[in-house]
């Protein structure tokens, strides 16, 4: 079990040493997801290990860097922006999402979405970002020491981000990598939290509680669009099953009493969602459910304090 020391605060952080955090992908449903970041950091819990894939890799590198203004604009103004895709994208091979302008360019400084890099390495957490190898079929694992400069971070998330098929996949260390969403747990980075010995979890999701992923239609198609990559092909095939007995693993755990689960109340938005508006009442949404649910969070971690206020 991790953690001989639950809790220790100072100042206004409290830090939470036997508790994973673990962020769910889903594109643009982060929009929603992006309002408990939002709400962890404003209540001042710094958990010491995050874990995301997917979007929820930029939740979870978004919430380590403690910029909670850059946690909203990530899946909500920055849709805005003319770089961010589109079909004329995808026609150029640069993909529905511009993958490279998104994780690669934006993040810099000076520019659309800059990430505050000193902050990010200034956290004493622990960080993990999955990602999937389309040759192998593995999931690959990289944490702090696999990102010693910001260009290390910004190719590991944009790759465990990788949405196959409507991004190009990302060619790093003599790997071709794609979505984490892939993987072993199908999108949600439970398995590897229990590998490193974590028995309690707080894990926002993106899906609504009913939520049950359906098999894949038209496997010959898939087979065909991803004949180069046979291993892939046969993950996206099967990740359904994968990703619903995750999730039946999460709910079990949170029956036991070992798991804070986050789950959206409603979704109003999908993936590639890019409507502004939308975006924003989902963000609005998410950040009005987290705070309801700060007291049970601090609650569950053991920490002492009052929540945030329920309005700004």
């Amino acid at each position: 079990m991790k953690g001989a020391s639950q809790v220790t605060t100072a100042a206004d952080t409290t830090r939470i040493g036997d508790t994973a955090l673990i962020f769910e992908g889903g594109g643009m449903r982060a929009s929603l997801t992006s309002g408990m970041v939002v709400t962890l950091l404003e209540a001042g819990l710094d958990f010491d290990w995050v874990a995301g894939i997917s979007a929820g890799a930029s939740n979870a590198v978004n919430y380590l860097s403690g910029d909670a203004r850059r946690a909203r604009r990530s899946f909500v103004e920055f849709a805005a922006d003319e770089q961010f895709g589109g079909l004329r994208y995808f026609a150029r091979g640069q993909g529905m999402f511009n993958a490279e302008y998104i994780y690669q360019q934006a993040g810099g400084p000076d520019e659309a979405l800059p990430f505050d890099w000193e902050s990010f390495q200034s956290s004493p957490a622990d960080m993990r970002i999955v990602a999937f190898d389309a040759v192998s079929g593995d999931d690959v694992v990289w944490s702090r020491k696999d990102t010693p400069e910001i260009e290390d971070l910004m190719v590991r998330v944009r790759a465990s981000s990788t949405m196959p098929g409507l991004m190009p996949p990302v060619h790093l260390d003599g790997h071709v990598y794609v979505d984490g969403a892939m993987g072993e747990d199908g999108g949600i980075a439970l398995s590897q939290a229990q590998i490193e010995g974590f028995e309690k979890f707080v894990i926002v999701l993106t899906q609504e509680r009913s939520y049950r992923k359906a098999p894949q239609r038209f496997s010959a198609v898939y087979r065909s669009i991803f004949r180069r990559y046979p291993a892939l092909a046969e993950a996206l095939l099967t990740r359904w099953a994968r990703y619903n007995e995750t999730r039946e693993r999460i709910f079990a755990l949170e029956a036991e009493g070992k798991a804070h689960v986050f789950a959206p109340e409603r979704m109003p938005v999908d993936n590639g969602t890019r409507d502004l508006s939308r975006l924003a009442a989902a963000h609005r949404m998410g950040l009005s459910q987290a705070r309801r649910e700060l007291p049970a969070i601090r609650e569950f971690v053991g920490a002492s304090g009052s929540p945030v206020p329920s309005s700004r």
